[in-house]
């Protein structure tokens, strides 16, 4: 039963997706009057069938994938009602739409899950924490956190952020209390905490490695298991491992993995990371509609954001490639969501991810061929239709090779 409930999430969370996205281009592509022949969800033998007045719609058996074939999209035509004829502008709208639902559907789900949560923390503190810099300055409970290091500070993710970027030097920290601004130089208390740059996973398999951290030198990889620590038995349990990691007085340790059905015996020692805190904690914000309606924007904002932070550190070299994740690796968190709360979340997650990965200028995703009419545009005349398939192709085979490399990384992660 398991099984065939992970199933139904995994096969309506890919089918739906795929849904929006080609229907995007679907309804676009109509009103831009270009003639659209098939409209498929799925590949492979075809279930189901239905003859529009012009477009045939169809189910089809394998739910990964979909399309939406229009006239003289593959190949150019000189009929009046094909895409190759409409405009660049109506071009680019057709080949964007999908990305573009994708987004909008993803931002407008997770406003309304984070609109209806009950925990927003504001920029008022709460409490000051004994040793730190807050309670040397003499902060107090009801302090309002307005500026840090010339950031205006609304809540507590404003407040995370700057401190993110601090790296021991002084700052400038201003307080409201009782309508008066107080400013302090300050510098932040510094806490080190060990790293091992190991990123660890359900049953304590690592899935990724931080490239010059301690754990890649000593020749640890992802897909491996981390069995024990200094002899100690870990039995999957990730809570324990990261408190014997970060046990006190602990520096040196031997890290017992399993690779490939056999254990090996390695010796780490943890770098040291410092970070940077106030030493307070921030008050909730009251339970009404207006923060409701405020929280929800921010927490979707910083949601949107951080998709974009990830896409840019693909390309900058902070995610490898080994830590990113296909479709199996999708399917396998898909089906250990809890709840219908934590499966539409995801489901946010994956129709923003998507549609902003879509929209990357590389050859065979949307993106890339907005590329091409651009470039169409700025010479005032197509590119060579053999040019352009065979760019197509070579993105493709790109992609494909990504994607089989990806997949037999997340097949390791899963066995």
């Amino acid at each position: 039963m398991t099984i065939i409930i992970s199933a139904i999430k995994i096969i309506f969370l890919l089918g739906f997706l795929i849904l929006i996205h080609e229907a995007g281009h679907l309804l676009v592509a109509k009103w831009c009057k270009v003639k659209v022949n098939e409209f498929a969800i799925g590949f492979g033998p075809t279930i189901w069938k239905k003859q529009g007045k012009e477009t045939k719609y169809a189910l089809r058996l394998i739910p990964l994938g979909g399309f939406c074939s229009m006239e003289g999209e593959e190949e150019r035509s000189d009929k009046q009602d094909s895409f190759s004829q409409a405009s660049i502008p109506k071009r680019i709208a057709i080949v964007a739409a999908g990305a573009i639902v994708n987004i909008i559907f993803g931002l407008a789900i997770y406003f309304i899950l984070m609109s209806t949560e009950n925990v927003y923390i504001t920029n008022k503190i709460d409490s000051v924490l004994d040793g730190y810099i807050a309670e040397e300055i003499n902060l107090q409970e009801n302090d309002i956190i307005v500026e840090l290091n010339g950031k205006k500070i609304k809540n507590k993710y404003d407040l995370n952020k700057v401190m993110k970027k601090v790296n021991g030097e002084e700052v400038t920290l201003k307080i409201k209390r009782d309508n008066e601004i107080l400013e302090y130089q300050i510098k932040p208390t510094e806490v080190k905490n060990k790293s091992t740059g190991m990123y660890i996973g359900e049953n304590c398999k690592i899935l990724s490695i931080e490239k010059g951290s301690s754990a890649e030198k000593q020749g640890i990889k992802a897909n491996d298991k981390i069995i024990k620590i200094n002899n100690t038995e870990i039995n999957g349990d990730v809570n324990k491992l990261i408190e014997i990691i970060q046990e006190k007085g602990l520096n040196t340790m031997l890290i017992t993995i399993e690779r490939r059905n056999e254990t090996q015996n390695i010796e780490l020692t943890p770098d040291y990371i410092s970070t940077y805190y106030l030493g307070v904690n921030l008050k909730q914000a009251e339970d009404n509609f207006i923060n409701h309606i405020i929280y929800g924007t921010i927490e979707t904002k910083e949601f949107s954001l951080s998709i974009i932070d990830n896409i840019k550190m693909i390309f900058t070299g902070g995610v490898s490639v080994d830590q990113m994740m296909g479709p199996v690796g999708i399917s396998e968190v898909v089906a250990k969501t809890n709840g219908v709360r934590e499966f539409i979340s995801m489901l946010a997650l994956i129709s923003l991810s998507l549609g902003v990965t879509n929209l990357l200028p590389i050859p065979a995703l949307d993106g890339g061929k907005i590329l091409i009419l651009i470039v169409e545009a700025i010479r005032r005349k197509p590119l060579n239709e053999k040019t352009e398939i065979n760019i197509q192709l070579i993105g493709f085979s790109i992609l494909i090779a990504l994607s089989l490399y990806i997949t037999y990384n997340d097949i390791l992660r899963i066995f």
